[in-house]
């Protein structure tokens, strides 16, 4: 069966609306992930961006992996790709919200603002949606059957 990848990236894109906080970090073997908040912008389905400071680890960019449990964690994702500062301050200002204004006091000039953008080469997504035979099973101790345990799929190229 044919994977939909832009209905993926669609229920992928809504999960993150819910709960839009994903751990991130660089792929360089030494590194340590930390939490950050995803800022998603409709018109690039392929990129995350962040907020963050100057001094954050990741600005310096690079290959990175993050990944993602859904607020209900019924959906897992696992991402790689490489980030970048782009301090396009048009963005800035699509990406602009109360919450990023928290962190950052002198607003969207403040100096010590960055904004990260993540460009996402590669995914795998995994969704729990297990029947309820399959999830009385994991309560009780039961054998899990394959029909019962959800989807997974790799993307190994998320443009549609």
């Amino acid at each position: 069966m044919a994977v939909d990848t832009h209905k993926l990236k669609q229920h992928m894109w809504d999960k993150l609306e819910e709960g839009p906080f994903i751990m991130i970090g660089l792929a360089d073997g030494s590194s340590h992930s930390e939490p950050l908040t995803a800022q998603l912008d409709k018109d690039q389905v392929d990129t995350i961006w962040f907020f963050i400071g100057k001094d954050n680890r990741l600005a310096k960019g690079g290959s990175v992996m993050a990944q993602f449990v859904s607020k209900g964690q019924d959906f897992f994702a696992c991402l790689s790709g490489s980030v970048t500062v782009d301090n396009d301050p048009a963005m800035i200002d699509k990406l602009w919200s109360k919450p990023a204004e928290a962190w950052f006091p002198g607003g969207k000039t403040d100096p010590n603002l960055a904004l990260l953008r993540f460009d996402i080469d590669e995914a795998e997504l995994w969704e729990s949606d297990m029947s309820l035979t399959g999830k009385l099973k994991m309560l009780f101790g039961g054998k899990i059957n394959a029909s019962e345990e959800g989807s997974h799929a790799v993307v190994s190229n998320t443009i549609v």
